[in-house]
């Protein structure tokens, strides 16, 4: 066999140091029988280039450019637990980095294509690794989609690519088929035919949830006639995206790994997740795409969530990405809270994993902080240091304390572990519309979101955190939101917890004017509005909060419906200062209401635009 060996020297001198960096071992997919544009399997030799880089510390695997197909034969089989994602095992891994140290792999601009469900890469216990130049997508993708041609008050007809998208009608209902799957629909998302947005006002019902009693016929090759009684009709030439099927993948999934960068790749499509990482270290995002494949005329993208950050620590860094179509939040950082079911002893707590999508993780290890909430008022009572953990089954596990646990927590109570925390920065990137919002973020890290675009189709940003329903947990402690442009798209549609352009909306089950507020120092300036409703800010539960010298400019693109109807809405906060803030045209949100919190706690500099009412 022969294998083509590229060794790179460089040499540093610096204050009469010399400083050599490690020899870089380059090898070829080809040196192991893979051609580019043949259609075979690549898998089984993917897993030979990795096995002869597995004793290397800087090796970088090649795959000349072409398309690569990637089928479930050979495909290493794994249990894994992921967040968000349908506890369905084991996983099919197309690629493995398994324990590795120093590796790149580098598609030198291929395309990745993949077949049935599985997950295309896994990063597993890893260190410095890179993934680079390539696109990922499928064939016959986990979704699909399809052109309104006809609409009446009882029935609208679609053409369907049955070739990407093949399907039956079975007992009157639409059901897809693929590579070994079967999959009723069970939801739809409405894009305009011309801008491609999230058509205004559909949000999750869309014009049909297939829930309901509708009725399928087939009435030409690829032409479906859904007889239902309309409310509301999509226009004819709009693309509908027809969701089915778990999220039972992820695109790319990173576990318990550290170093970890990619670079230059579209994501088009996934079975899941797009990009997962969990409990992992100092991850790099650049140039990364959750976008559809347009060659292919698509407007479907991603299954759910581009960039889905679980339990992580260290820096998070998302640079000049794109997001667009996607099924569920461009970016999603959060922490997984857990439930208190017994108190053991004073040291002991037996706990359980909320959310049927997340489940069976290692959720702390030794030495690891955890701090303790009082769920009902989301107040952290207290923190300790874990001893021991011990699952019990997938749901459920026990963890001892080095200290007593606080007296006052309890059976109902929640757990947040404090060292799986994060920095994140999002800069130079475009959130086009995508179902829901654009980024999600719950982390007592450092959070700094510069200089991107939003076009979302719910809010733009939501600053969220429970421990009551989705049990994603992570008070803010330090947010910088500037130089934004949030476009008129932004809140065109409602989903859960948009209650402004920027969403701050904790859930607290019992709030009082004694509570202390859950987030801190947020901070909104230098930002540029594009504003056809009444809401721009609501914020619940901030202590320090600025929204200062920012462009409010009226747009008329869409017409106002937001049962909000004040611009700034304050409630329960501490210490919020608006100030410098302009406006163009007509604005309609020039009012700010403050819910539950004294009239001093509000400042505005003189000359303001905006007036409180209570």
């Amino acid at each position: 066999m022969k294998r083509t060996i590229q060794y790179l020297t460089l040499s540093i001198c610096c204050f009469g140091w010399q400083i050599a960096a490690a020899q870089t071992e380059k090898v070829s997919v080809a040196d192991f029988g893979l051609k580019p544009d043949t259609r075979e399997n690549a898998v089984p030799y993917v897993k030979k280039a990795l096995e002869a880089c597995r004793h290397s510390k800087n090796a970088v695997i090649v795959f000349p450019r072409g398309r690569y197909d990637f089928w479930p034969q050979h495909c290493t089989e794994r249990t894994y637990y992921e967040s968000n994602t349908t506890d369905i095992n084991p996983k099919r891994l197309a690629i493995l980095i398994d324990r590795a140290e120093g590796l790149t792999i580098d598609g030198e601009g291929s395309d990745f294509v993949f077949h049935d469900r599985m997950q295309p890469f896994t990063v597993d216990h890893s260190h410095n690794i890179t993934l680079r130049n390539f696109t990922v997508d499928w064939d016959i993708p986990l979704t699909a989609q399809a052109i309104v041609t006809q609409t009446t008050d009882s029935y609208l007809d679609l053409q369907i690519n049955a070739y990407e998208s093949p399907f039956i009608i079975e007992s009157g209902k639409l059901v897809f088929v693929g590579e070994g799957w079967k999959s009723p629909w069970n939801g739809t998302m409405e894009f305009e035919k011309d801008t491609r947005i999230v058509t205004p006002q559909t949000g999750d019902p869309g014009c049909l949830r297939p829930q309901g009693n509708y009725r399928a016929e087939e009435l030409a090759p690829g032409q479906v006639r859904i007889h239902f009684p309309y409310q509301r009709r999509p226009a004819v030439g709009n693309r509908l995206v027809l969701r089915h099927s778990e999220r039972d993948h992820a695109g790319m999934f990173i576990v318990d790994s550290r170093e970890v960068r990619v670079e230059n790749a579209d994501i088009y499509h996934t079975a899941g997740l797009g990009i997962l990482s969990q409990f992992s270290t100092n991850l790099t995002f650049i140039n990364v795409n959750c976008i559809p494949n347009e060659r292919k005329g698509r407007i479907l993208a991603g299954h759910d969530d581009g960039f889905h950050y679980s339990n992580c620590k260290g820096d998070v860094i998302v640079k000049n990405c794109t997001f667009h179509a996607l099924m569920d939040d461009p970016i999603n950082v959060h922490g997984t809270s857990v439930r208190i079911l017994k108190r053991m002893d004073d040291y002991t707590l037996r706990c359980k994993f909320m959310h049927h999508q997340s489940v069976g993780m290692t959720w702390a290890r030794t030495d690891e902080m955890v701090g303790f909430i009082e769920n009902k008022t989301m107040q952290t009572v207290g923190v300790g240091m874990v001893d021991s953990y011990h699952p019990i089954n997938n749901e459920e596990f026990e963890v001892t304390f080095r200290q007593a646990v606080p007296k006052q927590i309890t059976e109902g109570h929640a757990l947040e572990n404090l060292t799986w925390t994060c920095n994140v920065s999002i800069t130079d990137s475009y959130f086009k519309s995508c179902r829901a919002r654009g980024i999600l973020v719950s982390t007592p890290g450092k959070v700094e979101i510069t200089n991107n675009i939003f076009e979302s189709s719910g809010s733009a940003i939501l600053i969220a955190g429970d421990a009551n329903y989705w049990y994603e947990t992570g008070a803010v402690k330090e947010v910088l939101i500037r130089k934004n442009v949030f476009r008129a798209p932004c809140m065109t549609s409602m989903y859960q917890f948009c209650e402004g352009v920027i969403s701050i909306f904790p859930e607290i089950p019992q709030k009082t004017d004694k509570t202390p507020p859950f987030h801190q120092n947020i901070t909104i300036t230098e930002n540029e509005f594009h504003l056809f409703d009444y809401p721009i800010l609501y914020a619940l539960s901030v202590d320090g909060l600025e929204f200062s010298n920012n462009k409010l400019i009226r747009s008329h693109q869409f017409e106002s419906f937001h049962h909000r109807k004040h611009g700034l809405t304050f409630e329960g906060c501490r210490q919020v200062v608006v100030k410098g803030n302009t406006a163009e045209g007509d604005l309609l949100g020039k009012t700010v209401q403050l819910i539950r919190m004294p009239r001093k706690e509000c400042k505005l500099d003189k000359g303001t635009i905006f007036k409180i009412v209570q």
